[in-house]
């Protein structure tokens, strides 16, 4: 275990590269698709993870990991179960930020925005390219319910496999996509003494997007 002076001790010097201004995109969805595809170069492990905040109905924020699956001008869409703990919180407040940490290219993308679903078509659309058994767990698993072991988890996966076999498995109800349309997107880049660079995006009312550059 690490002691306290071990931990306070523990520190990475940022130095690879520095961010301009002149260096983005004048759309921040586009600045965005740039790194992504950088971070996918560098061969980062699943790069499109990226870490979403909710809260709930006590006010109480909750974090967790979920993957990118659509970029583009609307937002950036990922997909789950809307029955589950993000979904109710979502449900209740509407409001929602993301984080991508690419640690081996020293950056980070901050996202705020407003949630809203996706439709039934767009989340059937990628549902159906999902592999059998990643649509078969979506009928299995009641997202966020506590269940009495690994057994029941494995018992309702079969009963699915057995009811739907080899047939077209269709899109769960309580499932499909969110898509956070941005508000602010901050882009962060690692410099020396913590002199960091960041540079935020943000919308204004007639649509266009005004850039700072931020404090570190």
């Amino acid at each position: 275990m690490l002691t306290p002076a071990e931990l306070a001790a523990l520190r990475q010097e940022y130095s690879q590269r520095g961010l301009r201004r002149s260096e983005l995109e004048p759309d921040p969805i586009a600045q965005f698709n740039v790194w992504l595809a950088e971070a996918q170069a560098r061969q980062i492990i699943e790069p499109n993870a990226m870490t979403l905040a909710t809260v709930d109905a006590d006010g109480q924020p909750w974090t967790r990991t979920v993957l990118l699956k659509i970029c583009d001008a609307r937002g950036f869409t990922f997909f789950t179960n809307y029955d589950g703990a993000k979904g109710r919180h979502l449900a209740g407040n509407a409001r929602a930020a993301l984080t991508f940490w690419w640690g081996a290219i020293e950056r980070q993308v901050n996202v705020t925005g407003t949630v809203v679903q996706t439709s039934r078509a767009e989340s059937a659309a990628y549902f159906h390219t999902r592999p059998a058994g990643s649509q078969l767990g979506a009928w299995a698993s009641a997202q966020s319910e506590v269940v009495a072991g690994r057994a029941q988890l494995e018992a309702q996966f079969a009963a699915a496999q057995e009811k739907y076999g080899d047939a077209e498995i269709p899109l769960p109800p309580q499932w499909g996509g969110y898509r956070l349309v941005p508000q602010t997107i901050e882009f962060w880049q690692g410099r020396r003494s913590r002199l960091h660079d960041r540079l935020r995006y943000t919308r204004q009312p007639e649509g266009a997007w005004k850039i700072e550059r931020l404090a570190p």
